[in-house]
């Protein structure tokens, strides 16, 4: 049975984490506040788990000048007796190309690339609070080009 705190306190954690993926902050310190230390992120570009796995997400986000996440529709199941939850939330994920990438591209390159996707989670209570342990997203469409990978 999901509480209405659980939902709050999770659906608030997802925006802050989404916040702090915008404001590039998620080495060190800066993830302990959204995941767990094992946490394990998939997404279209690999998997990782732990700092590494905050570290790749920090390293894709630099690939563009800026970024803008929206999450809505967050859907919460709690499991009381273990501590334990599910959530997932649909996402429109704006990317901002660097101007180097852009004039590479040409004076017709769209300067977005951007993505609709659902995320899917599974959260730890913690003693500081809920905490993300598994992460994934999965791309539902998108539009513009996507970054240019080394």
């Amino acid at each position: 049975m999901t509480t209405q705190t659980d939902h709050f306190e999770i659906s608030t954690l997802v925006s802050r984490f989404f916040r702090a993926l915008d404001e590039r902050n998620l080495v060190g310190d800066g993830a302990r506040a959204y995941v767990t230390d094992d946490v394990r992120s998939v997404t279209p570009v690999g998997a990782a788990d732990g700092a590494e796995a905050m570290a790749h997400a920090q390293e894709a986000l630099g690939r563009y000048a800026r970024t803008q996440h929206i999450a809505s529709d967050v859907l919460v199941d709690v499991e009381p007796d273990s501590g334990r939850a599910t959530a997932s939330w649909n996402a429109l994920m704006t990317h901002v190309h660097h101007e180097a990438t852009l004039r590479r591209r040409g004076a017709d390159a769209d300067p977005l690339f951007t993505v609709g996707g659902r995320w899917e989670a599974e959260l730890r209570r913690e003693r500081e609070g809920w905490r993300i342990s598994r992460m994934s997203v999965r791309a539902v469409w998108t539009t513009g080009q996507p970054p240019e990978l080394a």
